[in-house]
């Protein structure tokens, strides 16, 4: 029985010795490949440049001030000069009306005395040059004293109004000229010629008035975007925003800085104005040539090796 049992003991001994070599030799073979393990990023640097906090809103045309033009006599329409959507300029004759009793009469008066040259034929004219908008009769109907014809919006009160948001009543100052873009893309200038002086109970904005440099016309009800500058500053220092990395809930920020050619760090940082790409960067102070990580930087952990690479 004894010498059945010692090949059986030697052969386990030996099997024991082999994992033992098999798992310390493969140990240190891991780390070391743990160690040489780099993630590739690429790199770059603070840079100052002009950044702006803005926000963008709608704008909508609008002609300020309506003509209503009404009938100056009792009696019938005789001739209507204006469609629906004619431009007429001031003084234009817009209607002609005949009252009630030339109508009865005729030229019965003219008869009996014809230096008293009587028509009974009254004539309308624009008061203001603009667009027709509303065309409320047609010839041969029969009008009351001061009923009325038609509206004409008024071409000089045309102008985009704003709605803005009460809160945001102090970037007025700093936004007296404006851009507007117009939904095919063209883009006019503008000015604020007036304030509202009321506020939408339910919105709580107040109507910004905005003339336009328009060189065609521009129809009623036009909604155009306009840029709004909240805050400006000609010098800032700021990374690309790829550069910026945060937590799930945005309650700290950070970047990765390069402290050797392999090795990164984790460097908690206070982001400012947001604006094409870029992030002000308000502290830490960085130096010109220090290396901020851009790419391949997300989820590195702090002292992260790493590989620098060229875009």
């Amino acid at each position: 029985m004894k010498l059945y049992y010692k090949p059986l003991n030697l052969l386990l001994a030996c099997m024991v010795l082999i994992m033992i070599y098999s798992c310390g030799g493969s140990q240190p073979a891991a780390e070391d490949a743990a160690a040489n393990s780099q993630t590739q990023v690429m790199i770059t640097t603070i840079n100052n440049s002009a950044l702006a906090d803005s926000l963008e809103l709608n704008a909508t045309s609008s002609y300020m001030q309506k003509n209503y033009v009404k009938a100056n006599a009792i009696g019938y329409i005789q001739k209507v000069n204006i469609q629906p959507g004619h431009y007429v300029e001031k003084g234009q004759l817009i209607f002609t009306i005949k009252t009630k009793e030339a109508q009865s009469i005729g030229n019965t008066i003219n008869v009996l005395d014809p230096t008293f040259k009587f028509s009974g034929i009254n004539s309308i004219r624009a008061s203001r040059s603009g667009f027709v908008t509303q065309l409320l009769h047609q010839a041969g109907d029969y009008v009351q004293d001061g009923e009325q014809l038609a509206i004409i919006s008024d071409q000089q009160s045309f102008a985009f109004v704003l709605q803005l948001p009460y809160e945001l009543r102090g970037v007025i100052a700093n936004n007296q000229t404006m851009v507007l873009t117009l939904p095919d893309g063209e883009k006019l200038n503008g000015h604020i010629a007036s304030i509202m002086p009321s506020v939408d109970t339910l919105s709580q904005t107040q109507g910004i008035v905005i003339k336009v440099n328009n060189t065609h016309p521009i129809p009623e009800n036009l909604v155009a975007r306009v840029l709004i500058i909240k805050t400006a500053k000609t010098s800032a220092p700021s990374l690309p925003k790829s550069a910026i990395l945060s937590n799930e809930t945005q309650t700290e920020v950070w970047v990765m800085k390069l402290i050797n050619d392999t090795t990164a760090v984790k460097i908690v940082v206070k982001k400012g104005i947001e604006s094409g790409g870029r992030v002000e960067i308000l502290s830490p102070t960085f130096n010109p040539n220090e290396r901020i990580a851009m790419s391949g930087n997300y989820g590195l952990a702090d002292t992260a090796k790493v590989k620098i690479v060229k875009p």
